[in-house]
């Protein structure tokens, strides 16, 4: 019996580390008839964050990407970086198999769970990338939102320096802030999802949420 497979497109080397063993390998053990392959070019991210989101050049070798992955014969594709959400918007017109980017599924739950939503983020070009997900989860879901953002680049810094102390610290301390504020938290990049801090409101991440929306897609395939 052939497995189905789930393709991901990832903009940062260290995906490994974030993503696949995090997130990815645990839930590989309950899809034992689901297979992973990864696409991953850093380029990207770094060229979006030198022009303040993704240009004309990235959104076109994302849908090389996207393309690729389903020549590779794969069933679903998940781009892993927030920042990328408009190319993989433009992707779903394109590509014959399902297509999502991992912020998608936690965006419906932030709605659902509140209209007051705060945004907490380290790269600047993936908060603007979240707010547009929000407005379009809240967009079909009937119902009106604010949102309230908060970007701390130094704490990024920190992460790629492989401190993730420092880089949980900050974190925590814009959590304990914006949680006053909000009824909901959202930290739409992958980098964040393991940042732990128990808060009076929900704090959603992307990790498990965008595998778990990727296995419900992977289960209507024939």
């Amino acid at each position: 019996m052939r497995k189905k497979k789930l393709a991901l497109i990832h903009t940062v080397n260290w995906y490994n580390t974030v993503i696949n063993k995090p997130f990815g390998e645990p839930w590989l053990q309950q899809h034992p008839d689901v297979e992973i392959f990864n696409l991953m070019d850093d380029s990207l991210l770094v060229e979006a964050l030198a022009n303040g989101g993704p240009t004309k050049q990235v959104i076109r070798r994302m849908l090389y990407y996207f393309q690729a992955a389903e020549a590779m014969g794969a069933d679903v594709i998940m781009s892993t970086c927030t920042t990328m959400g408009p190319a993989t918007e433009i992707a779903k017109q394109f590509v014959g198999i399902p297509v999502f980017n991992i912020d998608e599924p936690m965006a419906e739950e932030a709605v659902a769970a509140g209209s007051r939503i705060g945004i907490i983020a380290t790269v600047p070009t993936s908060a603007p990338a979240t707010q547009r997900v929000l407005r379009q989860a809240a967009a079909a879901a009937g119902k009106e939102i604010t949102i309230k953002t908060v970007i701390n680049e130094a704490a990024f810094q920190y992460r790629l320096a492989g401190n993730i102390k420092q880089h949980d610290k900050l974190i925590h301390a814009e959590l304990d802030k914006l949680q006053r504020e909000v009824d909901v938290i959202a930290l739409g990049q992958i980098s964040l999802a393991q940042v732990l801090f128990k808060a009076n409101v929900p704090v959603l991440q992307v990790g498990d949420s965008g595998f778990a929306y990727a296995g419900a897609l992977l289960k209507a395939v024939k």
